[in-house]
């Protein structure tokens, strides 16, 4: 029996509510299909998976450094001593990025900044040597930036071979 006339059975059996699995098995079938789609789209969905891998990897390491920044920070407002103590404050956001340990750089700001209360939305100065006036306080704050830099696991064309995570945080000390 050729195609063709399998093909009319099959759509008579069909009208006779006949599954479709047998009339394409009769007919030659479309098993091959699949397997051909596959092949041509799988290629697609891999970079999907590993694009997205590599997307997830790149943001845990910029919340890492932002975090790290934010350790740092954290140490140094303690109080007014701990605000002096540079080594102090870069080795809190080191020791809080254990994750990133190839080309992490914690930069405290050597001089921390100050700013008096009573004078609304007034930039912090450089030094803390101001005094400020009646009934207002001298607010110290301390800096502290990190940075790394991330080497993705697999290199795509058009996109670098490195990333660089900056952080940065800004903290009062306090009084």
């Amino acid at each position: 029996m050729n195609k063709m006339a399998k093909l009319i059975l099959c759509r008579g059996w069909e009208q006779r509510r006949a599954t479709t699995r047998v009339c394409h098995a009769m007919a030659g079938g479309d098993a091959g299909q699949a397997i051909v789609e596959l092949a041509l789209l799988l290629p697609f969905f891999l970079l999907l998976i590993v694009g997205t891998a590599e997307f997830g990897r790149l943001a845990y390491a910029s919340i890492e450094v932002g975090n790290a920044a934010n350790a740092g920070a954290h140490y140094g407002a303690q109080s007014h001593v701990t605000a002096s103590d540079i080594a102090g404050m870069r080795t809190a956001a080191i020791n809080d990025a254990a994750d990133i340990t190839a080309g992490l750089t914690a930069t405290p700001a050597p001089k921390h900044m100050c700013s008096c209360s009573n004078v609304a939305g007034a930039p912090a100065t450089a030094t803390c040597s101001t005094t400020c006036s009646s009934p207002g306080i001298l607010l110290e704050y301390v800096q502290v930036n990190t940075s790394a830099t991330v080497n993705p696991l697999i290199h795509y064309p058009g996109l670098p071979t490195t990333f660089t995570l900056k952080g940065q945080a800004i903290m009062r000390v306090e009084q």
